[in-house]
C-alpha cells in the first residue's frame, strides 16, 4: 500500500505582511515559514493508519516549493513519513491552484498511491481548489473537509462536518483523495529520536517542469493589506456615565437613534 501527502510551507500569519514589488503577492523577506496547519492534520492520519497496518504502507511526503520547503518537508518525516519529495519550484506563489495540482498529478499518476491526504486548504491563499483539482485530474474519487477516518480493506469511511453541526457519512473505495481539516486528529509533536531519524530519510528532489507543470487558468490580479477604517474606543468610568456616553457616541456617529428613541 501507498500513501502520499501533500503538504504547503506558509508563513506565520501573526507576523506583518507588505505587498511584493509587483504588488501580486507578499513580500517573503524575514518571514518565518512552518507547515500549512491542515496539512499537518494530513500527516498525523496518514502515519496513523500506517501504524494501524503494521507500519507496512510506505507515507510519502511531498512539497512544491523553493530550498526552504525542505525543512517542512523534514518535519513530515520526523512525525513518521518514510520519504520525501520535493518538487523544486521556486515560482510557486505565482502558480494558481491549476498548476499546483498538475504537478502533484504528474508525480502521482504513474506511482499507483493508494490513498492521497491533503490539507483542506492553506492559510496564506485558502482556495480550497488543490486537493480536488488533483483528484479530477488523476480521474480518483475525493472527499473534502474530513474530520472523521476509517480504512477497512480498500472501504474507505469519512466522517464530515455539514452546516448547522450536523455530521455526514461517506464510504468510498481506493484509489481516493481527501482534505482534511481540524478535528480530524490532534498532531503529535517529533521527538527527538525522530528528528534525527528523518535526517537520514530520502528526499527526491524534480523539477517543476518534469512533473508536467501546466499552463495557468488564473492569476492573482493584485495584493494588498486590508485597511483598518476606524479604531476602537475604550470608555471608563462609572456605569451611568459610560451609558450616557454611549448614547451620545451612538447619536452622533452612527443612525442607530432616532428621535424619541431606539429604532
Amino acid at each position: 500500500m501507498n500513501i502520499l501527502v501533500c503538504i504547503k510551507q506558509v508563513p506565520d500569519m501573526a507576523l506583518r505582511f507588505t505587498a511584493n514589488s509587483s504588488g501580486t503577492w507578499f513580500d517573503e523577506t524575514g518571514l518565518v515559514f512552518r507547515m500549512n496547519d491542515c496539512d499537518e492534520y494530513a500527516v498525523e492520519e496518514a502515519v496513523r493508519l500506517k501504524e494501524q497496518l503494521g507500519g507496512t504502507p510506505e507515507v510519502s511526503a511531498l512539497s512544491i516549493g523553493s530550498a526552504r520547503v525542505v525543512e517542512t518537508i523534514r518535519k513530515a518525516l520526523a512525525m513518521g513519513c518514510d520519504r520525501g519529495v520535493h518538487i523544486d519550484d521556486p515560482s510557486v506563489s505565482a502558480r494558481d491552484p491549476w498548476q499546483i495540482a498538475s504537478m502533484i498529478a504528474g508525480y502521482a499518476m504513474s506511482r499507483h498511491y493508494d490513498l492521497i491526504f491533503t490539507g483542506m486548504q492553506s492559510e496564506d491563499r485558502g482556495s480550497a481548489q488543490v486537493g480536488v483539482l488533483v483528484a479530477e485530474r488523476m480521474g480518483i474519487s475525493c472527499v473534502t473537509g474530513m474530520i472523521g477516518f476509517g480504512w477497512n480493506d480498500g472501504t474507505v469511511t469519512v466522517e464530515r462536518e455539514l452546516e448547522g453541526g450536523k455530521r455526514g457519512m461517506t464510504k468510498l473505495t481506493a484509489p481516493a483523495l481527501l482534505t482534511c481539516q481540524q478535528g480530524l486528529n490532534t498532531p503529535r509533536y517529533p521527538t527527538l529520536p525522530n528528528i534525527m531519524k528523518s535526517k537520514k530519510k530520502e528526499i527526491s528532489v524534480l523539477r517543476a517542469e518534469e512533473s508536467g507543470l501546466d499552463n495557468p487558468l488564473s492569476s492573482v490580479a493584485g495584493f494588498r493589506l486590508h485597511e483598518r477604517k476606524s479604531v476602537g474606543l475604550v470608555l471608563q468610568g462609572e456605569a451611568g456615565d459610560m451609558a450616557a456616553r454611549v448614547v451620545d457616541l451612538l447619536d452622533s456617529r452612527t443612525t442607530v437613534l432616532r428621535q424619541g428613541g431606539l429604532l
